[in-house]
């Protein structure tokens, strides 16, 4: 949880490894912008302001507008097919009303997209990225009519990237991942 301390000792007897290993693990996320050290007082798990959560969305949006792109001029016949057959998934938990599906979806078609552009340095920045803000993420998730509102934008994202057309794609991801950033700071101004 936010703000939770996070004790070398408890951790290491907790996790049955080494405080050595625990300590060099919170050092590890601390550089991935996870856990915050406060002089003499220990780690915690680090609270990322909506602010700030909205900034990450803006640098995602850059950023994987960049791979969509760079997907569509890459792509194959049958990993156009493996997107849309996550599109007709993803259609299939909003009919259903099955979010925890939706969810999945929404993971797998970020994460093939951003495996088919073959960006390995947007790739790693994304999935940092990705982790400061993923309490924002589950929030948006259980949001009602999140999802019905979202579909349509990551079939044109397919669409667009199926049809190889590089400009549409970004812009397509673009607009998806700014009514990403509207909707987290909605939800912070409506207390849900």
């Amino acid at each position: 949880m936010p703000n939770q301390r996070l004790v070398e000792a408890d951790l290491a007897e907790m996790y049955g490894a080494s405080r050595g290993h625990v300590r060099t693990a919170l050092s590890e996320l601390t550089v991935e912008g996870l856990v915050e050290r406060i002089q003499n007082r220990g780690a915690r798990v680090r609270t990322v302001p909506v602010e700030e959560a909205i900034e990450i969305v803006e640098v995602r949006s850059a950023l994987e507008a960049l791979c969509a792109a760079r997907a569509a001029t890459r792509i194959t016949e049958a990993e156009a097919e493996e997107l849309r057959q996550i599109g007709r998934r993803m259609e299939t938990a909003v009919e259903t009303g099955d979010q925890a599906a939706y969810a999945q979806g929404n993971t797998d078609l970020h994460s093939t997209l951003i495996r088919l552009s073959g960006q390995k340095t947007a790739a790693a920045t994304i999935d940092r990225l990705r982790a400061q803000a993923v309490r924002f993420q589950y929030r948006l998730f259980a949001k009602p009519g999140r999802s019905q509102q979202s579909l349509p934008e990551h079939l044109a994202i397919i669409d667009a990237v199926c049809a190889r057309e590089p400009e549409e794609a970004a812009r397509a991801m673009r607009e998806h991942l700014m009514s990403v950033g509207a909707a987290i700071e909605e939800s912070v101004r409506s207390g849900s």
